[in-house]
């Protein structure tokens, strides 16, 4: 019997942004425990311990005590999944538990007394959070059980937890966790009908990394691509705001409305409303002339090899590198590379300029492969160096953005030494989360 059955009976995974009830076997030895703040018809912490693959979970009304008098009631609940243990987020209205999760602790545990956890008996667990530590018991009360803070150096005469206030992944408060409270529509269209991905798994993805992915988006002036049916009919590129929503902004210029995220629900309301790329501007929004962002577009033609995409892109990082211009290096999710450098210039003029000569400099050391025409008919062959995109106005992809191609590729951010083992459109929406599980290779962007 799948231990996850109850589970997956309870959720519509078309709705909830709740992982799927799926046991996947884990190599580490640790064991890890969460506790999740959830505010559903009444509030309450859910304490999880990973057994067998499986989250054993328990509803604990009140939440844990360090006062070793304290006897808190704890509800036990169905399996949940290994993957929930990163939750957090909005539980729509009308599925089960609705209501808001704040990942609230994190660590490891392990089992002193009673290793195979048999409920029927007491049970003594060491746990290592960051908020929650020391020996707590478990015991079986009637039908439901009781967890006790046992006497050690941890135990105090306070419950020592309602201070905590934010999540221990976002920073957030309970209040500013409101990012999966949107009413998907047609959460089952086939958005990409070769990969058969629906517009909830795109959702599911931009939730994913919605906190990697803001910062990028934070304070800029936005351009999209959306697809109302699916990526194979009409597509169009839109840069003024043609719908009004609380999580948007609005920046006049020349009489036009172009628009920007006040939050990640924006960027998430905007993939709702069949936006699925995303291109953002290269100044903040409150300093349109004043460019803080330098970026170069490699964009080979159809006949050159992988190769030598790499050289010329290696290339071009020297030349970077000789003017202490630190640089970072994303898969386009099309044919070549995108280059990012922070740059903070009084014009865009200025901009324009520094962008030509590093381009020119590239092209004299490889006038063989290397364009700066961005005619497409002279670029068979050779790599375009796109510098225009540093002009007022222009845009460049953003990263973490999938793509509106034939495929879900995603522009995805790679250390420089991974430039020989990452093409271009390596990275996919299928296979991105291994790469999720580290830290951005982007990291210092924004120190």
């Amino acid at each position: 019997m799948n231990k996850l059955n109850t589970y997956n009976s309870k959720r519509n995974f078309n709705i909830t942004h709740e992982p799927k009830g799926i046991i996947k076997k884990k190599k580490k030895k640790e064991k890890i425990f969460v506790i999740q703040h959830h505010y559903a018809r009444k509030k309450h912490y859910d304490i999880r311990f990973e057994k067998n693959n499986v989250l054993i979970s328990f509803a604990v009304p009140k939440g844990l005590s360090y006062n070793p008098n304290d006897k808190r009631l704890a509800i036990k609940v169905e399996d949940h999944p290994y993957s929930y243990k990163d939750f957090e987020g909005v539980i729509p209205k009308g599925q089960y538990g609705a209501g808001k999760v704040m990942l609230w602790d994190e660590g490891t545990y392990e089992i002193i007394e009673n290793k195979k956890m048999d409920f029927s008996k007491k049970i003594l667990i060491n746990i290592k959070g960051k908020r929650i530590q020391g020996l707590w018991m478990i015991i079986r009360f009637k039908e439901n059980f009781l967890i006790i803070k046992e006497k050690d150096k941890y135990a105090k005469k306070s419950c020592g937890i309602t201070k905590f206030k934010t999540s221990i992944k976002s920073g957030k408060t309970i209040n500013e966790i409101n990012d999966i409270n949107i009413d998907i529509t047609s959460p089952n269209k086939i958005i990409y009908p070769k990969d058969k991905i629906t517009k909830l798994d795109i959702i599911n993805y931009y939730n994913k990394i919605k906190y990697r992915a803001f910062p990028f988006l934070n304070n800029r002036l936005i351009s999209v691509v959306r697809a109302p049916e699916n990526i194979n009919k009409e597509k169009f590129y839109m840069k003024h705001l043609n719908s009004k929503n609380k999580n948007l902004g609005i920046k006049k210029i020349k009489g036009k409305d172009y628009y920007y995220f006040k939050n990640v629900n924006g960027l998430l309301n905007e993939v709702n409303m069949n936006s699925y790329e995303f291109h953002i501007w290269l100044s903040q929004k409150n300093k349109i002339n004043h460019p803080d962002l330098l970026i170069f577009d490699l964009d080979p033609g159809d006949k050159v090899k992988n190769e030598t995409l790499i050289k010329v892109t290696l290339d071009l990082k020297k030349i970077l590198d000789k003017l202490k211009l630190k640089s970072y290096i994303k898969t386009s999710g099309g044919k070549g590379y995108h280059i990012f450098v922070l740059l903070k210039t009084s014009s865009w003029s200025k901009t324009e300029k520094i962008a030509y000569d590093i381009a020119n400099i590239l092209y004299n050391q490889n006038p063989n492969i290397v364009t700066l025409n961005m005619s497409k008919k002279k670029r068979n062959g050779k790599i375009f160096v796109d510098y225009f995109r540093n002009k007022k106005g222009a845009t460049c992809v953003m990263p973490y953005s999938l793509r509106v191609k034939n495929s879900a590729t995603v522009s995805c951010p790679i250390k420089w030494n991974e430039i020989n083992k990452i093409k271009p459109n390596d990275i996919t929406i299928k296979n991105i989360d291994k790469r999720l599980k580290k830290k951005c290779p982007w990291n210092e962007f924004f120190n």
